[in-house]
């Protein structure tokens, strides 16, 4: 969980995804069309993956990707980052976390 927290207060956008995930492609896609160059941790790459994976899970991100920070805080996994951008409250939320600037 520490690693966790640690990962998502260093960067404005953190994407935790899986290479094989066509949900978690999407996502990733959607925050490019943005303009916005999120760090995205590929937790099938990674040889702490499992852990981050189950510490997303103790955190209630069900499933475990993508799941998305936005400055830090957690917003949730697709439907969640949908929602919010179907209501237009992504980009104030990404401009606000200082990784768009238009």
């Amino acid at each position: 969980m520490e690693k966790v927290n640690k990962i998502v207060s260093e960067k404005p956008i953190v994407i935790f995804s899986k290479t094989q995930c066509c949900i978690s492609h999407t996502i990733k896609s959607l925050f490019y069309d943005f303009g916005v160059n999120p760090t995205i941790y590929e937790l099938d790459e990674m040889s702490m993956g499992r852990e981050i994976e189950q510490a997303l899970s103790r955190l209630g991100c069900n499933p475990t990707s993508p799941v998305v920070f936005i400055g830090g805080e957690f917003v949730g996994g697709a439907n969640e980052i949908m929602s919010l951008h179907l209501n237009s409250t992504l980009k104030p939320m990404l401009k606000s976390a200082g990784a768009l600037w238009v």
